[in-house]
Parts: C-alpha cells; sequence; structure tokens
C-alpha cells in the first residue's frame, strides 16, 4: 500500500503506518473538523476507509455505534477509537486530542474578544447575524438525524414523547435518554425489526483491503488487570482537580461549580452536542446566572465557525461563568483558566470511554441490544433537537418570553408583540438559503454575520 512505508523500521507496527504518519493524517482530520459530528465523521471515513485504508468499512461503523452511544462528542470518541485500534494508548490520545486543540484555541481567542468587544456595536452586530444562520443549523440537524433515524412508528412515536417530555414537562435530559436507551434495548434483545433499522451507511466497502485487518490486535484484547489500571488512571485525571477545588474552595466557587456542573454534564451528553445545549443553556442561564439567553446563541455560533467538535461551546460558557465571577483573578485570567477546565473535565472522561470500553466493545460486532440502544436513543435525541431548534427560534426572534405554568405544564412562550423583524427576516433567509439553495453551513453563517454588519453600519441595529 503506498503511502505507508517508512525508514524507522523497528518502530513501525504491523500494519505499516508509523505514528509520525499518523501524527501528520490526524492534523489534517483535526483542520478539516468542520461541519458538525456529521461531516466530521465523513472526512474521518473519507480519509481513514477510502484514501488511506487504516481499517475496514465495517470496523469503522461499529467503533461508530460504540461512540453514538457513549457520553459525549461522537466524532472526537471515534478518532480516539481509530488512534488507540492503530497505535494503541498513545495513538488514541495524540487522535482525540489533536481533533479538539484547534477548537480550544479558536474558541479561546473568540472568546476573549467577546469579553472584551462582545457589547460594543460591531461585534454585537456580527453575532446577531450569526444567530440566524445557526437557528438554520439546528434545524437542519432535526431534518438529517429525522430521516435517518425514524424509520418506523415506534421511533417517531419514542422521538414525539422525548419532545414533549423535554419541552412541555421540563423532563431531565438524562432520564429520557436512560429510557429511550432502556426501551432500545429490550427491543432489541427480543429481536425487534423495528429497532434495527441501522442508520450509519452501507457495509458494501472492500473488507480485505486495509492495512488493519479484521483481527484483533494484542493491546485491543480485554483484560482485568488492565481495565482497572485504566479506570484507575482516567478517573483519577478526571475527578482529581474537580474534588481538589472543592476542596480549597469550597462548593459555592465559580470554579467548583464549573469542575461539578461539566463534569456532570460529560456523563449524559448522549448523542452529541445538540441533544445537551438546551439544558446546558437552562441551567447556565437560569440557574447559575453566568449568560443571557442570547450569549448561548453567540457561543453557539462560535463553535459552529470553528473546528473540532460542537461540544466545545461549553469552554465558551465556562469562560464567560469565571470572566464574571473573577475574584481576585484579573477577568480575563480567570476567564480563560474557567475556559479550560470546563474543556477538561469535559474531555477526558471520552479518553476514559474509548480506552476502558473499547476492548470489550471489539468482541462484540453485531450485537443486537447494543444495536436496539442506539437506535432508541437516537431517535429520542431528535425530539430534544427539535426542542432545541424551537428554544434557540424564541430566543432569537423575540425579544421578550414568559414563562407558561398549566398544570403539569411548564414552558417560555414567546410575547408576540416583541418579535425582531430583522432577526426574523434573517433567520427565513438562512432557512432558504441551507433547505431550498442547499448552501453550505460555512457560507451561510459568512452571509448571515455580514448582513448583521451591514445592517448595524446603516443603523438599522444598534
Amino acid at each position: 500500500m503506498q503511502g505507508t512505508q517508512s525508514s524507522t523500521s523497528h518502530s513501525v507496527p504491523s500494519h505499516g503506518v508509523s505514528f509520525g504518519e499518523a501524527f501528520r493524517v490526524w492534523l489534517r482530520v483535526a483542520a478539516l473538523s468542520f461541519g458538525g459530528p456529521a461531516g466530521q465523521i465523513a472526512v474521518m471515513h473519507r480519509i481513514l476507509v477510502e484514501e488511506k485504508r487504516w481499517i475496514s468499512e465495517s470496523r469503522f461503523l461499529h467503533a461508530l455505534n460504540y461512540c453514538m452511544l457513549l457520553p459525549g462528542p461522537e466524532a472526537q470518541q471515534l478518532a480516539t477509537y481509530v488512534g488507540w485500534l492503530m497505535h494503541r494508548t498513545r495513538g488514541g490520545i495524540m487522535a482525540g486530542g489533536l481533533f479538539i486543540l484547534p477548537g480550544i484555541i479558536a474558541i479561546m481567542g473568540l472568546s476573549w474578544i467577546y469579553a472584551l468587544y462582545g457589547e460594543v456595536g460591531f461585534v454585537a452586530a456580527l453575532f446577531f447575524g450569526l444567530k440566524a444562520a445557526v437557528l438554520a443549523i439546528v434545524l437542519e440537524a432535526v431534518v438529517r438525524i429525522g430521516k435517518r433515524a425514524l424509520k418506523n412508528r415506534i421511533l417517531i412515536g419514542i422521538a414525539a414523547a422525548a419532545f414533549v417530555a423535554i419541552f412541555f414537562l421540563d423532563a431531565p435530559f438524562p432520564l429520557i435518554i436512560l429510557a429511550a436507551g432502556l426501551i432500545g434495548f429490550l427491543g432489541g434483545r427480543a429481536n425487534l425489526q423495528q429497532f434495527q433499522v441501522g442508520g450509519h451507511g452501507s457495509q458494501s466497502a472492500e473488507e480485505s483491503d486495509n492495512l488493519l485487518g479484521e483481527h484483533l490486535p494484542d493491546h485491543a484484547r480485554p483484560s482485568t488487570g488492565r481495565s482497572l489500571r485504566i479506570a484507575a488512571v482516567w478517573l483519577a485525571l478526571w475527578l482529581v482537580p474537580v474534588a481538589a477545588l472543592l476542596l480549597l474552595l469550597g462548593g459555592g466557587n465559580v470554579f467548583s461549580q464549573i469542575a461539578v456542573f461539566f463534569s456532570k454534564m460529560a456523563m449524559v451528553t448522549f448523542g452529541g452536542a445538540y441533544a445537551v445545549l438546551a439544558y446546558v443553556a437552562q441551567q447556565a442561564v437560569e440557574t447559575y446566572g453566568w449568560l443571557q439567553p442570547g450569549e448561548m446563541l453567540d457561543g453557539l455560533g462560535m463553535a459552529e465557525t470553528t473546528p473540532g467538535p460542537l461540544i466545545m461551546v461549553l469552554q465558551f460558557v465556562g469562560f464567560m461563568a469565571a470572566f464574571r465571577d473573577a475574584g481576585a483573578l484579573h477577568p480575563l485570567l480567570a476567564g480563560t483558566l474557567g475556559g479550560l477546565l470546563a474543556t477538561w473535565v469535559t474531555f477526558a472522561p471520552c479518553f476514559l470511554w474509548i480506552f476502558l470500553g473499547a476492548p470489550y466493545i471489539e468482541v462484540l460486532r453485531g450485537n443486537r441490544s447494543l444495536s436496539g440502544a442506539l437506535t432508541a436513543i437516537t431517535a429520542a435525541v431528535v425530539g430534544v433537537i427539535l426542542n432545541l431548534a424551537i428554544w434557540f427560534g424564541i430566543h432569537t426572534i423575540f425579544r421578550d418570553v414568559r414563562p407558561v405554568e398549566w398544570g403539569i405544564f411548564n414552558f417560555d412562550a414567546p410575547v408576540w408583540g416583541s418579535v425582531n423583524l430583522w432577526a426574523l427576516l434573517l433567520s427565513a433567509a438562512a432557512i432558504v438559503a441551507m433547505f431550498r439553495l442547499h448552501v453550505g453551513m460555512l457560507p451561510t453563517l459568512a452571509a448571515t454575520s455580514a448582513a448583521g454588519i451591514a445592517l448595524y453600519t446603516a443603523g438599522i441595529i444598534t
């Protein structure tokens, strides 16, 4: 296979891909990781399966199915999984770490600009335009995932129930995901066809034409001793900083709150970032007072325009939380530390899930119960994302909302007299561009941002 030769003979694994070559490939994957999880997974598939032929189609999809079942960003975990398969633990750390590095740098830079200049008209106009495109992007995610996931009436019913539960009943997101997963697990175990719809592509690729092969690498064989060592190391890396902050600063300190809150989010972010952002926004805005509703949209716009997982928006939330409650620290230093802390407790568990679980998953290909749980969770995620789209739409297009409590129902309703006409027009234009004209995400974001700046320059918005 061309492109896999190396002059460093003894250090090259049996598949022929050196660690240095892998580093260059993963750097390329990271640089191209725009477009949300669907785009990121497509990039990895094109490079790793079709171009480099590191692994087979079926192995790629098997790894993806496992990552879809995990809390956390599936694309980053998929990179970690494949990196681990190819070059053991250090390969997984390299692949997963490089995947998020460009996003960490970009979001941090944008957070500084937002904190310093976000209230200045020009920057505010830029983000005013971004929000319109973000609404269209979230709606597109509902349609895209819905077409893939909702293949029968049972799955449509799960999606509808998830939407009603989170939007009207204020049900906890983790409970919705656990319930859907349990239903799917039982349905898969009972061999019900409704829970065996697949959904990640065809397995028609040439299975034998890949460098890794279909055998189980030595380092991928399950071992109780190895699992205990991995759990001890990665749990310590994740939770010792959290415990230290709680002991030193107390539970009421903003850094302790960031560490605890985002550690919880790391355990419940099933189904990708869209599925949990409504819950994060609700807590950050209403419970902790870290952000205003519109600012969560601004952060999402940042994450959409930068490489890396969409969940990187949590770094922006951590930054703004500490920036506004800096204590004795300089606000920018506090914000930087808060953002990095949120990122650490968000992504450290991702490596734990892969290094601990992947060896066992490698010997479970084709398990019906796991497939059923994945199918049901994906269906529930469609309903949750629809809730997110409506929540974003209300806060983008209307200046004011009012809480509605009617029996068991509890939700925010827009104040119709507070509609923002320009926000409505920009959002409608973004939706037409993406749905009817099939304009890409980045051109749409650029166009609506430019429109926001033009409206500000013309004195139409302030």
